[in-house]
């Protein structure tokens, strides 16, 4: 995945140049606000916190625009996490918010985190113990440059990671 926006290339953000001087590197919200992530902060080389990171099991949630609820036509989602989860107690989950580069990265990692903490809020009315789900928030870090607020919906989502 990719670590933020940096200055250094075009191709990769749809020809669109973004300053050096805007957030580069992965950033997240701490205790003093807007703090650049250290490699302590759990993810490096497919590993969170020490456990392997499995993608593409668990289907995304998707939220509307500036939005943190969960829309009735995604909580069939949430329920297959559930029952994934329940029968894999050995599995934890990590969260991660995502959004569209509408907004400012601040507000973008606070929506983010707004949205994680949302499906692990409702995993909980499922039953899921929150002490197996993780939350991050990646804001507009890999948000989809060039694309409408239509178009844009895809960033607007909260991964599910199954930590094995």
């Amino acid at each position: 995945s990719a670590s933020g926006a940096t200055g250094s290339s075009q191709s990769d953000f749809g020809g669109d140049f973004i300053p050096a001087s805007d957030l580069g590197g992965d950033y997240g919200l701490g205790a003093d606000g807007l703090e650049l992530r250290s490699d302590t902060d759990g993810i490096s080389n497919g590993m969170y916190n020490g456990r392997e990171m499995v993608e593409g099991v668990l289907p995304s949630v998707y939220f509307g625009f500036d939005s943190s609820a969960i829309s009735a036509s995604e909580r069939s989602k949430l329920q297959q996490a559930a029952d994934y989860l329940e029968a894999n107690p050995s599995m934890g989950l990590l969260v991660e918010g995502h959004c569209d580069r509408y907004g400012t990265a601040e507000y973008n990692l606070a929506l983010g985190d707004r949205r994680a903490e949302s499906v692990s809020n409702y995993l909980g009315t499922l039953g899921i113990t929150p002490l197996r789900v993780d939350k991050l928030s990646k804001g507009s870090l890999e948000s989809t440059s060039g694309l409408s607020k239509t178009q844009s919906s895809q960033d607007r989502r909260a991964d599910l990671i199954l930590l094995r």
